[in-house]
């Protein structure tokens, strides 16, 4: 009895098990495609009977890439735009969400409902009225425009975000450290920012990503001598077709700073993923 109630233990456990290999496969093969595609020779890259397994590997493609319509020059202008937004945000966004969090104040619950109703609105419903008040503001085709652009729709996202985490932190922390002598800022610095920093992490993660990876504004607002990386990766379609093997290789290349940033963040972005489960 003792062996078969283990092995119908084991059964929901193995079944869960495969599903999740199923998810991971079915996220992760154009993953694989991409780099698989970033490898192979062109002619390859078309084959109308494509192998999942490479047959032969080259780095032909990074280099066509890098030589289309400077690579560098839109890869320094995304981490320019996407690293600004991330500092910006995050700072603006700790203290809204401190706000939010920790004071009561006359019109709170309609900030919040505002933050909420923000992020419903589509953003190419935006586009023509960014577009006309950036004209005005004289930031049209500027990295500065764009970098307020995409502000308007990660910041609600970044208070939204920290503003959970900041509940989850008892205030009587902070209560005990003014008792101690500590002042309001003094406690914030000292005892709830440490404990804020992997859900800042995992947030300026999460707002990198969307602003690294954003094309819709990116093309209305910059000309193509501004033009960053996402729109960059257009020069490979032309008339007289599409080059899918350096696409793929531009778009490897592109990859690698998200997963740079990752690998070297991952400890306190599972940290700040798994804050809050346990409330106290």
């Amino acid at each position: 009895m003792t062996a078969l109630a283990h092995r119908a233990r084991r059964r929901p456990r193995l079944g869960w098990n495969l599903l999740g290999l199923l998810v991971f496969a079915t996220a992760g093969f154009p993953v694989y495609w991409m780099i698989d595609t970033a490898f192979k020779p062109a002619k390859d890259a078309i084959d109308p009977d494509p192998s999942l397994l490479p047959t032969s590997l080259t780095l032909a493609n990074f280099r066509r890439a890098t030589e289309v319509a400077d690579f560098w020059g839109p890869v320094g202008r995304s981490l320019a735009v996407s690293l600004s937004v991330v500092v910006v945000g995050v700072v603006v966004g700790m203290l809204a969400a401190l706000a939010i969090s920790r004071f009561a104040f006359r019109g709170r619950k309609a900030v919040i409902v505002g933050i909420l109703a923000v992020q419903m609105v589509p953003l190419v419903a935006m586009i023509i009225p960014v577009f006309l008040l950036l004209n005005d503001l004289h930031q049209y085709d500027k990295l500065s425009g764009l970098i307020l652009t995409y502000l308007t729709f990660i910041l609600p996202f970044t208070v939204w975000t920290l503003r959970g985490f900041l509940v989850n932190i008892p205030k009587e922390l902070e209560e005990a450290a003014m008792v101690d002598g500590c002042s309001r800022t003094g406690a914030f610095i000292r005892v709830v920012f440490p404990l804020l920093a992997p859900g800042m992490v995992a947030t300026s993660v999460y707002g990198f990503i969307q602003a690294w990876n954003e094309y819709l504004y990116a093309l209305m607002l910059l000309s193509q001598e501004h033009q960053t990386a996402t729109v960059w990766l257009g020069n490979f379609t032309t008339k007289h077709g599409t080059e899918y093997a350096p696409m793929m290789a531009g778009s490897t290349m592109m990859a690698v700073p998200v997963v740079v940033l990752f690998l070297l963040v991952q400890r306190k972005m599972a940290a700040g993923l798994t804050a809050g489960a346990v409330k106290g």
